[in-house]
């Protein structure tokens, strides 16, 4: 479909390091605290020495917060709660400090990182440091057409994998992943039913802010004619996010895996991100050894691609807020294992 051959990632991500992670337990076991009491905070602790190449581990010190943000079509059919075309007011609402992970991340510290794929808006409403990776206006209806042309998506691929080359050159040492869309949740629940095997009603759930019975219904009839655009095409995963994906989440699943190959963990958020894992997992096996899932949002497809992936989300905490919420409410219990890792005493 394209000059962007996805299967070079398959040779260029390495799994963390299995040594080091075992140095990290037999570290912990040499501490005071019985094992098991710490709960899974000696797993993410392990996990962290594996990733940062390190016994003991260090402090997570330079997190930021990445939105990939846009528009999708479907949304024209009344499948969300927001109206359609209202991505640019949640992303002036995380630029003015006023949204839910706008305002957690600054009481935690950590920068955030806005990037408008396909937002439906003149580019000059927003900053220019928001809108240059942009490809579209909007992505397509996928229950009818193309989210994207073939150009368009190795466009949006490409400007994920820069921008994860961004964050790993400027010292970010982990990530937490998010999205700002309306609609995105459609074109989630598409590309995990597909990718599961599944039908529409398994993945269909009632979005951030939820939806009527009506409202879920249309959704559900979207998903399964979208799905039928979808299964052609399995076997190629940039014509996939091309056919019913868009240029957030073809985005999000480049940053992903390039995240992998430069060895910068990730937590991920909500169902979007957990479709985009889904794809990088078809694309790289080892990808997902470099994230964790932040949070159960209660997305019926969010379940079933982390189950697919194998990740076990951290909190459940009934965060449906999106927009990296729940993944930076996972931060400090990351923070927590990288602290009690590397500072509780060692018998000789």
């Amino acid at each position: 479909m394209s000059a962007l051959n996805l299967d070079d990632f398959a040779q260029l991500i390495e799994r963390p390091d299995a040594d080091l992670r075992q140095a990290a337990e037999d570290r912990r076991a040499r501490t005071p605290v019985p094992p098991g009491a710490l709960g899974r905070l000696d797993d993410l602790g392990g996990w962290l020495a594996a990733v940062q190449q390190r016994v003991p581990v260090q402090p997570v010190k330079r997190p930021r917060v990445v939105l990939f943000a846009g528009d999708h079509g479907v949304a024209e059919l009344d499948v969300s709660a927001r109206p359609a075309g209202g991505t640019k007011d949640l992303v002036r609402a995380v630029l003015d400090g006023v949204s839910p992970v706008a305002v957690l991340a600054r009481d935690a510290a950590v920068p955030v990182r806005v990037v408008d794929m396909a937002v439906d808006c003149d580019p000059a409403e927003l900053p220019q440091e928001v809108t240059r990776h942009r490809v579209r206006r909007g992505s397509g209806r996928i229950d009818v057409e193309d989210a994207l042309t073939a150009e368009e998506a190795e466009a949006a691929f490409r400007a994920g994998m820069a921008i994860a080359d961004e964050e790993a050159d400027a010292g970010t040492d982990l990530v937490v992943l998010g999205d700002l869309s309306v609609g995105g949740t459609t074109a989630a629940g598409t590309l995990i039913a597909a990718l599961c095997g599944t039908d529409a009603s398994v993945v269909t759930g009632r979005g951030g802010r939820p939806i009527d019975d009506l409202a879920w219904m249309r959704k559900c009839a979207a998903i399964r004619d979208a799905l039928r655009r979808a299964r052609p095409v399995l076997g190629d995963q940039l014509e996939l996010l091309a056919t019913v994906g868009g240029a957030d989440l073809t985005a999000t699943t480049g940053f992903l895996l390039q995240s992998a190959v430069r060895r910068t963990p990730v937590i991920l958020d909500g169902v979007v991100s957990a479709a985009c894992a889904l794809v990088a997992q078809r694309v790289a096996f080892r990808a997902p050894d470099w994230w964790v899932a932040g949070q159960a949002s209660g997305e019926p497809a969010q379940a079933k691609a982390l189950d697919r992936i194998a990740l076990n989300p951290l909190l459940d905490h009934g965060v449906t807020a999106g927009e990296g919420a729940g993944a930076l409410l996972a931060l400090p219990l990351v923070r927590a294992a990288a602290a009690l890792a590397a500072e509780l005493p060692v018998r000789d």
